[in-house]
């Protein structure tokens, strides 16, 4: 009988491997793979990726300036070498993420992007094999909308935790959103005290609820799910877009045989009766930052993820900046 991991990929399903530690990314022939500063610096501090810090390291030298500079570019560099080592295993796409401290500027933001893709593109990689991450603020989302439309870049919206967040994503035309559904799952189980299984579990129900808006509005935004908790939550999400799942997940589902049924499908989508009224936040910042602080849930989880990330970046940055110094 097939495995789990086959029988998902079966539903339609696009997996992508969730790891900044490409020798383990080759066993589960992804589609895809997504990378973020947290997933990188555990990476990075295993020696078998010590060359790629060395490269790094050379880069952030030639640049020159002061070591604070060195350092950005050196970091800069990593990213783009981590995801050159993965784009050499998979056949599609790799996600690289934007400095997380960025988030709250639109013309960093897309600087930023604009600067990765060209090193990306110095190393021989089209600007079509990277989806650039940036998280789902107002100033995020604007920036994914001129990246879009004007530089044909493709992005990766990620910590999404709203229906808000996701229908801005949809009406800025990015390429595919990243819903947080095992963060959305912390968020509830320390509010309630509760436990949540498959439909149950208030990350599945957001993912469902964005998918069915989509499909009923027809945009094409590519719905990923990512951070899950447990293989329930990806079988609960079976038939969705993509799915972006940590190595030890997907090592459970390659070792299980267990049936993993299509859940979710456009074409049920389409003829449901239950239909979601179309709505719009694009242009109306008041009503988004509204509709982000009605959610508790999304407001916190945004807020903390942004934290946690710039606070990994500065982790990588600091290692990068001994390197140099020594």
């Amino acid at each position: 009988m097939s495995t789990s991991l086959d029988q998902l990929k079966q539903t339609g399903t696009v997996v992508v491997s969730d790891s900044g530690d490409f020798e383990s990314i080759d066993a589960y022939k992804p589609q895809d793979a997504t990378t973020n500063p947290s997933l990188i610096l555990a990476a990075a501090n295993k020696p078998q990726y010590q060359k790629l810090i060395d490269v790094a390291v050379e880069y952030g030298k030639s640049k020159g300036g002061d070591i604070d500079a060195q350092a950005s570019a050196a970091l800069d560099r990593l990213l783009v070498e981590f995801g050159k080592e993965i784009l050499a295993i998979i056949p599609g796409r790799v996600s690289t993420e934007v400095d997380a401290r960025l988030s709250f500027d639109k013309a960093a933001t897309i600087a930023k992007a604009k600067h990765l893709i060209e090193l990306y593109q110095s190393l021989g990689i089209p600007k079509e094999r990277v989806l650039i991450k940036i998280a789902s603020t107002w100033e995020g989302i604007q920036a994914a909308r001129e990246l879009e439309r004007d530089e044909q870049i493709h992005c990766n919206l990620t910590l999404l935790f709203g229906f808000g967040q996701a229908v801005a994503c949809a009406e800025a035309g990015v390429t595919l959103i990243s819903p947080f559904v095992g963060r959305i799952l912390d968020w509830y189980k320390k509010s309630t005290g509760k436990d949540y299984q498959g439909d149950e579990d208030p990350g599945v129900q957001s993912v469902k609820k964005i998918f069915k808006y989509y499909k009923q509005h027809n945009y094409k935004t590519i719905v990923m799910g990512a951070s899950f908790r447990n293989t329930g939550e990806i079988k609960a999400l079976a038939g969705v877009d993509f799915l972006t799942i940590s190595p030890n997940l997907l090592e459970e589902l390659k070792n299980s045989t267990a049936e993993v049924p299509k859940r979710l499908s456009a074409e049920a989508e389409l003829s449901s009766s239950d239909k979601l009224e179309k709505v719009s936040f694009i242009d109306n910042e008041p009503e988004f930052r509204w509709a982000l602080l009605q959610d508790q849930m999304a407001f916190d989880k945004l807020h903390e993820g942004i934290k946690k990330f710039a606070e990994d970046g500065d982790t990588l940055k600091s290692v990068l900046k001994k390197r140099l110094q020594a």
